[in-house]
């Protein structure tokens, strides 16, 4: 690492020495970003200048899809004035010298309205920016790492309804199943159920997360520590909540479909001063499933409060109540190195006491102040998590095929988390050069108590045989602690410093340098033997790019960025006396890409990738009760996206993956040359949507996964498939809307993913879902 960061320094100061000299004879530069008050980029504005001495105020463009725009002025005072419809114009004072060049964010206002208008924009799947993944809002096309954002829109126009529904259309991502109890996937062959982040905040533990109350998820593609902290090995999820605003909504959505699905969701949004205004969000839903016996039934309900007092502060205020309750359900087993062939309904185990429950309260306070070009924001989310489930689980099949083992367990894990977060984003001039300075801190505590508990057959036997051809298990049951069921208690305590420097070292080469620490302290204490451990781990990780723009909507990158996760694992579940001694796993990537803007409304973006992890455990070959950590795992990969209208009537979301995941050196769990288990080779997903006229549309998606296989044994194999969904949109009188959706059009058979060799969940058959969808 040290190798590294000694020749990016180097790059850094001939490249610094070679623009100090250009400069002297470079006119002055004004780099401007123009922003609305909730820090979101405003393309369009129309600026201009007026001098000193010179008669008027002169055009001097627009700006781009990002929000900026550069002017080139003349020694001496200028007034730049800033103008887009629906926002006050703001005009600002600034000084041009000699040469050099000065970097301004300049913050429009919702103008004041007096009549009532109907704005009409073309709607597009394409989001121009993002701030989370550097810390500082910038246009997806200069951000040096894979980057895909699923935004309200395709969420919409699929009723897509949890995140694995987003993630179908991410390359480079998988779902994993999760045990059907909770979120997880697998983002370039690293397996996570707990690199899940809320604006930005971690938001780490197992639950199933909705999306009723999200503007968008952004997936963060390649190691992310130096913005996100310890973990996030293959990337990230980060979902985007909804905020107040004063722009008035009022919105209610009515699903109808097959299995009984049934699910309503408004938002409503009030500006109750010219300084203060309300959101409310929330959604309910009650529904079966194609597999037997399995429900859901969940609501959530998210009021935020934005407080502006002035031009320059904001409060933003927002608590989440969701409780989610559903039947359990562990999938199919396999038989001869394929999914047991029975009818996809087939659940083994009892559905009226297999069951999954989460409760989940979030509080968040964010605070947004800019003093002049300094803008400092502070987050803090507080969440507490009661979350618990008890499931039948299929395991082996016979060798006859025609039974079957069911063992039975169930889990509660209650946490407490509490996050807080300072950046301070400050763009300066040095020496000719554009730079934006970002630095924080990041406090939190995270405090966990977990219970598991064995299921005994008649209060006997923690097994049972059954036939495959009968999946309802009826045999009564009790729940006790078996001799290593788990009862702990633990605390992880973090405290991190991160530092970044974005350089604009010409107009066509920008370099990005960031460096972060992490105090991570882990008290582990085994309720059950009194057992009580600590791990305490120190974790700095760089990142280092460069992006070269030959033209304005093209950017070029290349970049290192590197993650730790500590020996706990991922849910701080691992410690023993051996993984205490154990140091955390390490993630490098190497990523080349590139990334095109064709217009304001279409964007396309190639990486090709290189993903080392290492420090993984495995077993000494010369003394088989130690543990080494000279595991390792590769994944090479390429992917290609596209986003946005192809022609004014045709959207188009979607893209295609190339992984190839393997193991670089025997772990605990695999053997030299062991292909990652549930990553594919290739994965190809396109959704689109066409307005045949101008009041009927319709939508057409397409998704294919190669052979995968189920786990890292590499001995069962989940087969190819393609699904076909589609869609029909058509506008009823006034407001009111008419949506119809087909999942599965064709009725393919497939199995979407698995836990393991025998816990694999088949994909649903045809769904049909309608949509009623009101603005009022």
């Amino acid at each position: 690492m040290s190798r590294r960061l000694l020749i990016l320094s180097a790059a850094l100061i001939l490249i610094h020495s070679a623009a100090d000299r250009a400069s002297a004879q470079s006119p002055f530069s004004l780099y401007v970003a123009v922003i609305d008050t909730t820090g979101a980029p405003l393309p369009g504005a129309r600026v201009s200048v007026t001098s000193t001495g010179q008669p008027g105020p002169k055009d001097a463009g627009v700006t781009t899809t990002s929000g900026d725009v550069t002017l080139t002025l003349t020694p001496g005072p200028h007034a730049v004035t800033v103008e887009l419809d629906g926002f006050a114009p703001l005009t600002v004072a600034v000084t041009a010298r000699t040469s050099g060049a000065e970097f301004r964010t300049l913050t429009l206002q919702v103008a004041t309205f007096t009549d009532t208008v109907n704005v009409s924009a073309p709607a597009t799947y394409r989001s121009p920016s993002l701030t989370s993944a550097m810390k500082m809002l910038m246009p997806v096309r200069d951000v040096p790492q894979s980057v895909t954002i699923i935004g309200r829109q395709l969420i919409a126009d699929q009723l897509m309804q949890s995140v694995g529904d987003t993630l179908r259309y991410v390359p480079g991502v998988s779902v994993h199943q999760g045990e059907n109890n909770r979120d997880q996937v697998i983002i370039r062959g690293n397996n996570s159920s707990a690199d899940f982040f809320l604006d930005g905040v971690r938001d780490d533990v197992q639950y199933y997360r909705d999306l009723y109350n999200l503007d968008r998820i952004e997936a963060i593609k390649g190691p992310n520590a130096t913005t996100f902290g310890r973990g996030g090995g293959g990337g990230v999820i980060n979902r985007v909540t909804k905020e107040a605003g004063f722009m008035p909504i009022q919105e209610l959505s009515m699903h109808l479909g097959s299995y009984s699905d049934r699910r309503v969701a408004g938002d409503v949004n009030r500006a109750l001063s010219d300084r203060v205004a309300f959101r409310l969000n929330g959604m309910y839903e009650n529904d079966g499933s194609f597999r037997n016996g399995v429900t859901l039934e969940r609501y959530g309900l998210n009021p935020t409060f934005t407080v502006q007092p002035s031009r320059d502060t904001k409060l933003t205020i927002g608590y989440e109540n969701l409780y989610d309750h559903r039947v359990s359900d562990r999938g199919i087993p396999s038989y001869q190195g394929r999914p047991l062939d029975v009818d996809p309904s087939t659940v083994y185990g009892n559905p009226a006491t297999g069951w999954v429950n989460a409760r989940v309260n979030l509080a968040s306070v964010s605070l947004d102040h800019q003093v002049g070009t300094l803008r400092v924001h502070n987050r803090t989310l507080a969440g507490g998590y009661d979350r618990g489930y008890q499931n039948y689980v299929p395991g082996a099949v016979s060798p006859d095929g025609s039974t079957l083992t069911v063992t039975a367990y169930n889990n509660a894990t209650t946490r407490t988390n509490v996050f807080n977060q300072t950046d301070v984003t400050y763009p300066a001039v040095l020496g000719g050069i554009a730079h934006t300075f970002v630095a924080g801190v990041e406090f939190g505590t995270q405090i966990t108590d977990n219970v598991r508990n064995t299921g005994f057959f008649n209060d006997s036997t923690t097994s049972i045989v059954v036939p495959v051809t009968a999946s309802l298990i009826a045999t009564p049951m009790t729940f006790r602690q078996n001799a290593t069921d788990a009862d702990n208690h633990l605390r992880a305590n973090v405290a991190a410093a991160y530092a970044q420097d974005h350089i604009q070292v010409s107009k066509t080469v920008r370099v990005l340098a960031g460096l972060r620490y992490d105090y991570f302290s882990l008290q582990y204490r085994d309720n059950r033997s009194g057992l009580g451990l600590t791990r305490p781990d120190n974790l700095v990780s760089p990142r280092g790019a460069v992006v070269y723009k030959p033209i304005e909507p093209v950017s070029l990158y290349g970049s290192y960025t590197m993650s730790y996760l500590p020996s706990s694992g991922d849910q701080f579940s691992s410690l023993t006396v051996v993984t205490q001694q154990v140091k955390p796993e390490q993630f490098n990537n190497y990523e080349l890409g590139a990334k095109w803007d064709v217009r304001d409304t279409l964007s396309f973006s190639a990486a090709v990738y290189r993903l080392d992890r290492t420090n993984t455990r495995s077993t000494d070959p010369n003394e088989p009760t130690r543990i080494v950590q000279t595991g390792s795992q590769r994944t090479n990969g390429v992917e290609f996206g596209v986003t946005g209208n192809i022609t004014p009537r045709w959207q188009m979301a979607g893209g295609y993956g190339y992984q190839d995941a393997f193991v670089t050196s025997a772990t605990a769990a695999a053997v030299l040359g062991a292909t990652v288990g549930q990553v594919p080779r290739h994965m190809l997903s396109l959704w689109n949507r066409y307005q045949i006229v101008p009041r009927v549309g319709a939508g057409l998606g397409l998704m294919y996964r190669s052979d995968m296989f189920a786990a890292i044994d590499d001995a069962v194999t989940l087969p190819s498939y393609v699904r076909a969904d589609a869609a029909v949109f058509v506008p009823l009188a006034g407001q009111l809307r008419l949506q119809l959706n087909v999942e599965n059009l064709l009725n393919a058979k497939y199995y979407a993913n698995a836990d393991s060799n025998t816990n694999i969940s088949p994909g649903s058959p045809r769904a049909v879902r309608v949509a009623l969808i009101t603005r009022f």
